[in-house]
């Protein structure tokens, strides 16, 4: 009868143990290994260090692989990279037994942002090269990531007017005791506030740059440190401060084909440079993108003919009436007479011009907003509007765009294809936050979170792409991406 087994913490090797025998043949790090060595990093962006004096540096490739390898397992914090760089005996065999410490970690990543998004678009040629993604289908779509910093400094115009008040008032009352002092010529001459003034001088001029900014924000609120955030809901955690990211799915392979995050809280303005980011990254873009009603414009629309994308795009309820109209009375039955300058109802009555107006979402379209003005005696009033001034159309400056559209998702199989959307690109999110655990950006400005958003996105796409390498389905060789 056998006994338990237990550590011998005495046991000696005969011969020295084989740093190649520690990690498995399809092991994560020796894939990492093997789509870094793949990369021409040179030509990435990524810089050579020669040290003339002193102790060599580490090599890019060394910490890109840890970086990799440590985004595709969860570990995003330089400090636990080092700690796992000690601990973990596949960072051990992927660094041969280098530890860089945080520090060289975080200034990798500081001096490397443009090159480390590069990387997603390099690892995107690997894909293309084996047949992992094509050009058919892709859906695009955002999602709030919460961000770094507290929504606690977040500022309105209410409240930067308020505390302006409050520093002029202590600037102004300094200045008169002061003067009131005698000691009006030694200021003209040079003489300096105490430090705390001079504290609440440069804080106000602080305040007047955010207040010159938040005049360009459509939502009236800004961020002292996170200028690109907003305030919106999340299903986790409430109301918070989030970023709106970015990203573009192939239906095909379910990778991640471009990512971006935006400043604006909407997805109005982001069809387009989505579409341009991809065809950036892939060298053109896909038959067909889905997009849902948040990317609905008309400027994103005639935008997208401009450029030659093929788009999709949910259409958003119509604005025009306050109540839902009953199909026979839709926006989409009022038809636009250009000639006349006026819209024609399903019944042949002629609403006239109003006004022109700004959509406060869709600050790029100036409306032309056509009203009824014989609503009174409309025997169908109540079925077509219940507003008390008279059923209003808004035409946009790209209503053709709109209209061609509209066509589009008329033809045989469109509407099915638009219903494939959320299939291709949801799941991708819900991975993201609860397989890979990212609910939060841990960086703040708007170069270090488009660069984790990117590494996010990246990782994701290994994790896709590690299964096909362990099915002999995806190989690679050295040094076969270029710089796009």
């Amino acid at each position: 009868m056998g006994t338990e087994i237990r550590a011998d913490y005495q046991q000696q090797f005969l011969f020295p143990v084989c740093l190649e025998d520690w990690v498995g043949p399809n092991h994560p790090a020796r894939f990492i290994r093997e789509v870094v060595d793949a990369l021409n990093l040179q030509e990435l962006g990524f810089a050579q260090r020669v040290s003339e004096d002193g102790r060599p540096g580490y090599a890019a490739d060394l910490l890109l692989k840890v970086w990799l390898y440590g985004y595709m397992n969860g570990v995003r914090s330089p400090r636990k990279l080092e700690r796992a760089c000690h601990e973990h005996v596949s960072l051990l065999w992927l660094t041969g037994r280098n530890a860089p410490d945080h520090n060289t970690l975080w200034r990798f990543w500081r001096g490397h942002r443009g090159a480390l998004r590069a990387v997603l678009r390099a690892i995107l040629r690997l894909a293309v090269r084996g047949g992992m993604v094509e050009l058919v289908l892709h859906a695009v779509d955002g999602t709030k990531v919460i961000a770094q910093a507290s929504k606690e400094r977040l500022r309105t115009r209410h409240s930067l007017e308020k505390e302006l008040g409050v520093l002029d008032a202590a600037i102004d009352e300094v200045l008169e005791e002061t003067a009131e002092a005698g000691a009006a010529e030694a200021i003209a001459s040079g003489y300096r506030l105490p430090e705390q003034w001079q504290q609440a001088v440069l804080r106000r001029e602080q305040l007047r740059e955010l207040m010159q900014q938040i005049e360009h924000d459509d939502r009236g609120q800004i961020h002292e440190l996170e200028r690109g955030a907003r305030l919106a809901k999340t299903r986790s955690a409430g109301t918070a401060l989030t970023h709106n990211a970015q990203a573009v799915v192939d239906a095909t392979g379910g990778l991640i084909v471009a990512s971006e995050v935006l400043e604006e809280n909407t997805d109005n303005h982001a069809l387009v440079p989505m579409l341009e980011e991809v065809k950036q990254n892939l060298g053109a873009s896909a038959r067909e993108t889905l997009a849902d009603a948040g990317y609905y414009s008309g400027a994103e629309l005639a935008g997208a003919e401009e450029h030659g994308f093929a788009v999709l795009v949910n259409e958003q309820a119509g604005p025009s009436t306050p109540d839902i109209a009953p199909p026979d009375f839709h926006h989409s039955r009022f038809h636009y007479d250009a000639a006349a300058d006026c819209c024609i109802c399903p019944r042949g009555e002629k609403l006239p011009f109003e006004r022109v107006k700004v959509d406060p979402q869709r600050w790029r379209d100036q409306a032309r907003v056509y009203r009824c003005k014989s609503f009174r005696s409309c025997p169908v009033r109540e079925q077509c509007s219940r507003d008390p001034r008279g059923r209003s159309i808004r035409i946009s400056p790209h209503q053709q765009a709109m209209l061609r559209q509209r066509e589009k998702q008329q033809q045989p199989g469109m509407r099915d294809l638009l219903r494939q959307r959320a299939q291709i690109i949801e799941p991708v999110f819900g991975i993201i936050k609860e397989v890979m655990g990212f609910r939060r950006f841990s960086v703040a400005g708007p170069e270090n979170v488009r660069t984790q958003w990117a590494l996010i996105c990246t990782a994701f796409n290994l994790r896709k792409l590690f299964r096909r390498w362990c099915a002999n389905q995806f190989r690679l060789a050295p040094h076969l991406v270029a710089s796009p």
